[in-house]
């Protein structure tokens, strides 16, 4: 079975939320998803599924479109700060050196209900259901940065469960046998995003 781990494209910021913070494409994320889809519409994909987050759905309906499928929505592929009151981009709080971001490579979670290992637990048993459900087949999963860390570090047997910054509409690849053995074929792919 071939996995795609997809990162949502761009988001708008959202500094204060009522409640919590789901917010909608950005422009330049609707451009990135539209680029995702061209590019991976010279492979089979046979199911996409996406995080309940409308920036994961929205990045994940030109996927779906292209190869004539519908979303499938799994409650258990949202990220960590599904319940935070703000969405600031992490390329921003790290460019501005911002505590938040030192809190999260520290292993903390801001705003979540769940601590990381609990975070981890949930998002691998999320991810080996879709497996179990399609063996033999190549399914694209949508979601977040944080949800892409945790099933990466979860296979290569790494402790801390954001190792890595998953770029906007990255592909993550990875190979499930059905013996068990999980392989990573690449990481972060974003081809689909230069120019040209």
């Amino acid at each position: 079975m071939d996995l795609l781990l997809i990162r949502h494209g761009l988001p708008v910021r959202i500094d204060d939320a009522d409640g919590p913070a789901d917010p909608d494409l950005a422009d330049e994320g609707w451009e990135q998803a539209r680029r995702l889809a061209r590019w991976l519409s010279s492979e089979r994909i046979d199911g996409v599924f996406a995080s309940p987050l409308l920036r994961a759905r929205q990045t994940a309906e030109p996927l779906a479109e292209a190869f004539g499928l519908d979303v499938v929505v799994d409650e258990e592929i949202a990220e960590f700060d599904r319940e935070a009151h703000y969405y600031v981009p992490i390329e921003e709080l790290k460019a501005a050196k911002d505590e938040r971001w030192y809190r999260l490579v520290a292993g903390e979670f801001e705003f979540s209900e769940v601590d990381p290992e609990t975070f981890r637990k949930i998002v691998v048993g999320a991810v080996e259901r879709i497996i179990a459900a399609n063996r033999s087949r190549r399914v694209a999963v949508v979601c977040h940065g944080g949800v892409v860390n945790a099933y990466v570090s979860h296979i290569l047997g790494i402790e801390r469960p954001l190792f890595f910054e998953p770029y906007y509409t990255s592909v993550s690849r990875i190979v499930a046998a059905s013996t068990g053995e999980r392989s990573i074929v690449t990481l972060n792919e974003t081809a689909h995003l230069r120019d040209g």
